[in-house]
């Protein structure tokens, strides 16, 4: 069964859960990424209509809690990962406000835009061979991010993007999980949970 990790209450309900694994000052810390993250991402919604929040509150969630993770500099970070691909905030903007090591987190896990005579989907491939050479911190906040993104994966309105992100996360991301014991599990298990979501494509029956 695949665990799914939930953050509809949003951050209060959140800290409540977090607040016998992470120390007082480090969820004030938590406090002013959420607040930073909230303003930035503003009305912002996920594919399927939730508020995006969720999806960053999700990933604080799966570190905390099923990794164990306590760094607060790591889980600023889970708050903080989407702002600078998904709004108009600068890695300036998070380094000045959290620091170097927050912001080369967020850095790591941050898709760049095409450079010159690059296509979209080139730049994502180059993004995604990068993570293979990513510090341990970035790939635990990467295999959580697209933790959070495909534990629901049948809810994606879009069915040519299930299955494409399905084969991405297969190919791209599974084995980033290989070195780590909880996520090679959750992923063996998503994987086969989830796997008629790709069941129609060529490459899926090749696997």
């Amino acid at each position: 069964m695949v665990r799914v990790f939930e953050a509809a209450a949003g951050w209060p309900s959140v800290r409540e859960r977090l607040a016998g694994r992470v120390a007082d000052q480090d969820l004030a810390s938590l406090d002013e990424a959420v607040e930073f993250a909230v303003r930035w991402h503003a009305d912002q919604r996920r594919p399927a209509g939730e508020p995006y929040v969720e999806h960053l509150l999700e990933v604080v969630c799966v570190l905390a809690e099923a990794v164990g993770t306590t760094d607060v500099d790591v889980l600023r970070a889970a708050v903080l990962h989407d702002v600078v691909e998904d709004t108009e905030c600068s890695l300036e903007d998070v380094r000045e406000r959290f620091g170097d090591r927050v912001a080369v987190l967020v850095d790591w896990v941050t898709k760049p835009a095409p450079s010159e005579g690059q296509t979209r989907e080139e730049a994502r491939a180059a993004y995604l061979r990068r993570l293979r050479t990513a510090p341990t911190d970035a790939v635990l906040l990467k295999l959580a991010d697209r933790l959070s993104n495909v534990q629901r994966l049948d809810t994606h309105p879009r069915p040519e993007k299930r299955r494409s992100y399905y084969l991405e996360t297969v190919h791209s991301v599974v084995p980033l999980a290989q070195s780590h014991p909880w996520f090679r599990q959750w992923y063996a298990a998503w994987r086969d949970a989830f796997g008629h979501v790709a069941a129609d494509s060529p490459d899926a029956r090749s696997q």
